[in-house]
């Protein structure tokens, strides 16, 4: 009996091995057999896709996909940027205003901002620049130059050393007559200011304005709106321009002369600026004007404003353009500016 239990048994186990064996390998088949037919389909695919696009080769990425898409949107940007180019030139410096689809009117991007700088005793000389060319915030004229011409201009101003005082008062109560004021409260109106209020109006004008330009001008300057805008239109394409009557000269460094340069030992033993353009009116572009507002509080201020500006961009990959139409001591019929 106990053989005859044994015997069974040992065939029992026989039998068991052999199926599990069995259905290894059909197991084995059947993987094999879906490994071969994702292949083969697979290989199908790409035939397919290969005849459908004209390729010999594996099928284009996704990511490729989407550059040939971004590429052609940007090349439809451009021939519409190169249109609204060509009617600027043609109209003078400023296209018609563009229009969508429906027949709406977009918005049109300003040209340039003109900030006037001036001081708190100048309201003379205030109303003199807003009958010469500026017009007046609460009549049409300021408007007209902003919606036909696409010039902004503004006075721009800090506050008396007195926060709250009758010349604070004064220029509040004037400018709710004429809005046109820039009032920057983080100014004390002096001289060893100067350089602060003209980077502290670059970095206002490009935060409020997406303009093509930005430009520093006096309020004792007479400009041409019409010479300021055909000569802007030349530089257009030049998306880091740096623009005026360019020169450079002395350091000064005695303190009783009257164009004192305090960090003079910075510019070398010849006591020579680099160039950089005359502080009566000068011009920057837009990116020029982001990069000051976005690094106001790390440009260096030295006692002159046109020389602070100067020295913002001297590192940069910026073009500078000595333009003698921005010379306004030496006017002429062609000229941008020239003093009053």
């Amino acid at each position: 009996m106990a053989r005859k239990g044994s015997s069974m048994r040992l065939t029992s186990s026989r039998v068991s091995s052999l199926l599990i064996s069995m259905f290894a390998t059909f197991a084995s088949f059947y993987v094999a057999g879906r490994l071969w037919q994702e292949s083969q389909t697979r290989v199908h695919l790409i035939k397919e896709l290969d005849r459908v696009t004209g390729q010999g080769k594996s099928a284009i990425s996704v990511d490729d996909t989407l550059k040939i898409i971004a590429c052609r949107e940007q090349k439809k940007t451009l021939a519409a940027l190169e249109i609204q180019l060509s009617a600027a030139r043609q109209e003078g410096f400023v296209s018609k205003t563009p229009k969508h689809t429906d027949g709406t009117e977009t918005k049109k991007r300003p040209l340039v901002v003109i900030g006037i700088m001036t001081s708190l005793g100048n309201k003379k000389k205030r109303d003199a620049v807003r009958q010469a060319w500026m017009g007046t915030g609460s009549g049409a004229s300021l408007k007209k130059i902003e919606t036909e011409k696409g010039v902004i201009a503004r006075f721009v101003i800090g506050r008396s050393a007195n926060k709250g005082d009758s010349m604070d008062k004064g220029i509040d109560a004037e400018n709710s007559q004429t809005d046109d004021f820039i009032i920057l409260d983080d100014v004390v109106e002096a001289p060893e200011e100067a350089s602060k209020k003209v980077k502290l109006f670059f970095a206002y004008a490009a935060d409020r304005w997406d303009a093509q330009f930005y430009a520093k001008s006096i309020d004792n300057i007479y400009v041409n709106i019409d010479a300021l805008g055909s000569t802007l239109a030349a530089h257009l394409e030049n998306p880091r321009a740096y623009i005026g009557c360019m020169k450079s000269g002395e350091v000064f460094s005695e303190p009783n002369q009257k164009w004192y340069e305090p960090e003079w030992w910075k510019f070398g033993d010849k006591k020579a600026y680099f160039r950089h353009a005359y502080g009566e009116m000068y011009v920057i572009t837009h990116a020029l004007a982001r990069f000051v507002s976005i690094n106001r509080n790390i440009l260096h201020s030295y006692a002159h404003d046109d020389v602070s500006t100067g020295s913002w961009f001297v590192g940069l990959d910026v073009k500078h353009v000595d333009e003698g139409k921005f010379c306004c001591s030496a006017w002429s019929s062609e000229a941008i500016c020239a003093g009053v």
